[in-house]
C-alpha cells in the first residue's frame, strides 16, 4: 500500500483484506480502550463487525462494564495488529449506537448459543458460580425453544466515529513508517510521523 491515501477508510478495507488472507488468528480482534466516569482508563478485547464511510463498529452488552463507561463518556480508541504483515491501525473517535436495524440484523446472524449467551450474562457483573450461568442457559434456551432468539434490549452494537486514524508498518531498526489522518470537516488530513 503507499501512503498517504486520499481515503483512510479504503486504505484500512485493503490492510484488513490482507489481513484475512495471511494472519493466522482472528484478524477482526482489536483492544477497545475507553475511559470511566473516574477518568481511569480499561482495554479490552473486542471483534470488528463492520466498517464503513460512518466508523468502525463493535457489538456488546449495553450494561457491561465498556458500556457504562460510553455511557458517561462517549468517546474510544481501537488498536488493530496484524504481526504478520507488521502492521498496527489505530481508530480514536466519538461513540454512537448503531441502528435499531443493524443490532437486530447482527444478532439474527449470531449463532443460537451466542444468542442465549447475550439473555444469560449480566456481562461485567459479579458471578457466584459458574452453576448459576449454566442454570440461566438452560432456562433460557427452554423459553425460547422452537421460535428464534429476539435481541435483548440490552444489547447492541457501537460505532467508533473516527476523527484520527494512524498506520502504522513495521520497518527495520524500528524505523517504522506512520501515517496519521485527522479529520478535517468531509475530508482528512494526513502527516507523515516520526518513528
Amino acid at each position: 500500500m503507499s501512503h498517504p491515501a486520499s481515503d483512510p477508510i479504503a486504505a484500512f478495507r485493503e490492510a484488513f483484506a490482507r489481513a484475512e488472507e495471511h494472519e493466522d488468528h482472528d484478524p477482526t480482534a482489536m483492544t477497545l480502550a475507553t475511559i470511566d466516569e473516574n477518568g481511569r482508563p480499561s482495554a479490552r478485547m473486542v471483534l470488528l463487525k463492520g466498517v464503513d464511510e460512518r466508523g468502525f463498529s463493535f457489538y456488546t452488552n449495553l450494561e457491561s462494564r465498556k458500556g457504562r463507561a460510553l455511557a458517561k463518556n462517549p468517546y474510544a480508541a481501537l488498536c488493530i495488529h496484524w504481526p504478520k504483515a507488521a502492521e498496527q491501525i489505530r481508530v480514536e473517535g466519538r461513540v454512537e449506537l448503531v441502528s435499531t436495524e443493524e443490532a437486530d440484523a447482527y444478532f439474527a446472524s449470531r449463532v443460537r448459543g451466542s444468542q442465549i449467551g447475550a439473555w444469560a450474562s449480566d456481562q461485567s457483573r459479579p458471578l457466584p458460580s459458574r452453576e448459576e450461568l449454566e442454570t440461566r442457559v438452560a432456562e433460557l434456551s427452554t423459553r425460547f425453544e422452537g421460535g428464534p432468539v429476539p435481541r435483548p434490549p440490552h444489547w447492541s452494537g457501537y460505532r467508533v466515529v473516527p476523527d484520527r486514524i494512524e498506520f502504522w508498518f513495521g520497518k527495520d531498526s524500528r524505523l517504522h513508517d506512520r501515517f496519521a489522518y485527522v479529520r478535517e470537516g468531509e475530508g482528512w488530513r494526513c502527516e507523515r510521523l516520526q518513528p
